[in-house]
């Protein structure tokens, strides 16, 4: 695969660079590189360089990951340009190229996939009330057990629709909705991203002898906790 050529097919990459006059105001407005070894103003001059091996280690990287994508630099760059599109084309590259299981922030897109991913699938939801457990996500306190054992009637009161048709809150999503949903992961590439995800997810736990399946296995269990 040519991956330099690959990433300048991308309609990410053809929107968000331009010509990078090396300001560093992206940098300067970043959230990402206060608190984080992430600097969109290097990743965009190294892309600029336009060197296969260059594109390589940094589709092997850990800084792809960094980016939160919340696109400040595209509202502050003189140029025109957005580093968040150009994070998005490598990381797009990295999983179709496998290159994201040679790091540690690349690995845990299994768990992203196994959660957000998998619920909008599903449920027509990023994050659904009945996929969230105080085993995972303990800084919910315990009241929340008691919430989710009681939740029919407390999200009545509240006023939710909780898995029901029509309008509201927490709505059943109807299946046409849901297959609309499967159509755009389709037709974008996102099925063959997740199958991907899994597919080298599934050798390099077999790689560090952890149990691989499905769901929370214990690979899973390995990225999300440690």
């Amino acid at each position: 695969m040519n991956l330099l050529k690959k990433l300048k097919e991308d309609i990410r990459f053809i929107e968000g660079l331009n010509a990078c006059i090396n300001c560093g105001t992206c940098t300067a407005v970043c959230p990402a590189a206060s608190v984080s070894d992430y600097d969109p103003r290097i990743m965009i001059d190294s892309v600029q360089k336009a060197n296969e091996f260059s594109i390589i280690e940094i589709l092997m990287s850990n800084t792809i990951w960094y980016c939160g994508e919340c696109l400040s630099c595209k509202t502050r760059c003189p140029r025109g340009n957005t580093p968040g599109y150009v994070i998005q084309a490598l990381r797009a590259l990295s999983i179709d190229s496998g290159l994201f299981i040679e790091s540690e922030q690349g690995q845990k897109q299994l768990a992203i996939k196994r959660t957000v991913g998998d619920h909008i699938l599903e449920y027509g939801y990023c994050v659904f009330i009945d996929e969230i457990d105080t085993e995972m996500y303990p800084e919910q306190g315990p009241i929340w057990d008691w919430l989710k054992e009681n939740k029919e009637s407390v999200l009545a009161r509240l006023g939710a629709n909780y898995n029901k048709a029509g309008s509201g809150t927490l709505r059943l999503t109807s299946e046409e909705s849901l297959n609309d949903l499967r159509a755009i992961f389709k037709e974008t590439g996102a099925n063959e991203r997740f199958r991907k995800i899994e597919e080298y997810s599934a050798l390099k736990a077999k790689e560090m002898g952890i149990s691989f399946t499905k769901g929370k296995d214990d690979y899973f269990k390995t990225l999300y906790n440690e």
